[in-house]
């Protein structure tokens, strides 16, 4: 039987058959694509090149990831801390930074050959303590070493891994800040020694600086004459010399073959060898040579312990990469000036008011290289009002007048910062006394003190209307308030440093001058 056919309208056009094929447009003209011959083929030397690229790319990536894993898988971390709390986080691509380095003595592992677990207590002493300093343009570096024979006042700490305190040391020696409560307790001496605030450290043993000048290929010293120490085994001939190895460690640790025998003869042979190594990385490209780079890369991380801030290859990197272009004659070697101690010959203590006008410059930033040049900079750009101290000499002996610092900040270590910046400025008859809390800092003075009392206030910053007259004031006393509880304490005044401060710079070849007894011929 036919089917039945619906009705369509005259002269209407049948409907197209989709012939089971799915249309992409409504337009009856647009239909499924046709071949229109046969498909061209990739030349074989393009298959060639991209699976090469391919491979190649996926070798690199594979190449960057075993470095970072294994650079990152041979750091060793600790505390920045023991006990104390930093109290801002720095950028470390742009902000100022300060890292302490310390060497340690440690006799454990591949270090035991130079002498037996005895010899290095607990964790052991820094053989080397070294402040650096970078500057937030990347344009200058100070490295401040501390004599480890300095006597010094170490801080309570808290040794972060077994939480056990150990109380406050006065008159120690400052390599043993570390002995007992860890690394942390090491940078919260030089805190408080300094009144700066350590953003991160890198501690090194024995083994680094033997590794180091091998993977660098030797560093070149010099001396006035040809020396043996038994002691530390260095035998060198006179003049320059390159040393690696045992070698190179042997001229870093010694402490009798230079000058008199004493520490600072060793920093000054510790700063030459660290400004010939710089000035070599500098002059052989290996800044910028990969191969060279991961290999010192791969040496240092195997024997560096740093802090949980520093412990991560793309940190260490960024603070690498500030250091590369800075000009040699702009990084600074400084020893803290130091005197022999009243109290023990045989130890050192910082030299006043030399010792407090360095650390005053360092916390106003100054350029050691030229410090009237960045004093006068950092002063003139000062959003400060407070009056500046006058730059012509005072009627009146400074180191003679009675100052005493009345701390009422709220922040107990505040009256040490401002009472070394007041002996940096000169002001050396000093004494604290803890007062109630106040607001606002004022500078009061006794009969006949009134011009001592402006040049105090002009040091730190002090306006000249908080400068008042006390009848029960014997002298000059600096109420400090919490308007100076924190921020570098001086009021622009020039750094008054002793003109020979700096001992050399990493442009400068130096030859040190042999120790006498050790004198070979």
């Amino acid at each position: 039987m036919a089917r039945p056919r619906p009705d369509r309208a005259h002269g209407s056009t049948p409907p197209v058959r989709s012939s089971g094929v799915a249309r992409h447009s409504d337009d009856p003209g647009v239909g499924p694509a046709r071949h229109l011959g046969a498909p061209r083929k990739l030349p074989a030397w393009l298959k060639i090149g991209t699976a090469v690229v391919s491979v190649l790319l996926v070798c690199v990536l594979a190449f960057g990831a075993y470095w970072v894993v294994r650079l990152q898988g041979n750091i060793s971390k600790a505390s920045l801390g023991a006990g104390s709390n930093k109290t801002e986080a720095v950028n470390e691509s742009n902000d100022r930074m300060q890292i302490l380095i310390l060497g340690s003595d440690t006799r454990d592992g591949k270090n035991a050959q130079y002498g037996t677990s005895d010899d290095a207590t607990g964790y052991g002493h820094s053989d080397v303590m070294m402040l650096m300093d970078i500057s937030a343009d990347n344009k200058r570096v100070n490295v401040v070493s501390f004599p480890r024979d300095l006597l010094v006042d170490i801080p309570k700490c808290t040794d972060e891994k077994t939480k056990t305190e150990y109380p406050a040391q006065k008159n120690v020696m400052i390599n043993a800040a570390m002995s007992e409560a860890g690394i942390g307790c090491a940078v919260d001496t030089i805190n408080k020694v300094t009144g700066l605030e350590i953003d991160h450290f890198m501690m090194a043993d024995f083994n680094a600086v033997k590794e180091l000048s091998n993977a660098v290929g030797g560093v070149e010293v010099c001396i006035s004459d040809a020396v043996y120490d038994p002691d530390s085994r260095l035998r060198l001939p006179k003049g320059t010399s390159s040393v690696q190895g045992e070698q190179a460690l042997a001229f870093l640790r010694t402490r009798h073959a230079f000058a008199d025998g004493g520490d600072l003869g060793r920093i000054k042979a510790q700063q030459g060898f660290l400004s010939s190594m710089t000035r070599k990385l500098k002059d052989d490209g290996t800044l910028g040579n990969p191969a060279k780079l991961l290999q010192i890369a791969d040496v240092i991380t195997k024997n560096l312990t740093v802090d949980n801030g520093l412990a991560s290859i793309p940190t260490l990197v960024t603070v690498g990469n500030r250091l590369k272009n800075i000009d040699v004659g702009k990084v600074a070697f400084v020893a803290v000036p130091t005197v022999p101690a009243e109290i023990d010959p045989n130890r050192l203590q910082m030299a006043e008011p030399a010792a407090s006008q360095l650390f005053t410059a360092m916390r106003n930033d100054v350029d050691l290289t030229d410090p009237t040049g960045s004093a006068s900079a950092s002063a003139s750009a000062s959003p400060s009002a407070a009056p500046t101290a006058t730059e012509t000499t005072p009627a009146y002996d400074k180191a003679a007048q009675p100052v005493t610092v009345a701390n009422g900040s709220g922040v107990p270590a505040r009256a040490e910062e401002i009472t070394q910046a007041l002996t940096g400025g000169g002001f050396t008859q000093l004494a604290q006394l803890a007062a109630r809390p106040v607001a606002t800092s004022a500078v009061y003075y006794g009969a006949e003190y009134a011009d001592v009392a402006a040049d105090v206030a002009a040091l730190l910053g002090i306006p000249a209307t908080q400068v008042l007259p006390a009848a029960g004031v014997t002298g000059v006393q600096v109420y400090l308030g919490s308007d100076l509880a924190a921020g570098a304490p001086s009021g622009g005044a020039s750094a008054q440093l002793p003109s020979d401060i700096v001992n050399q710079t990493a442009g400068d070849t130096v030859c040190q001058q042999a120790n006498p007894v050790l004198i070979t011929r």
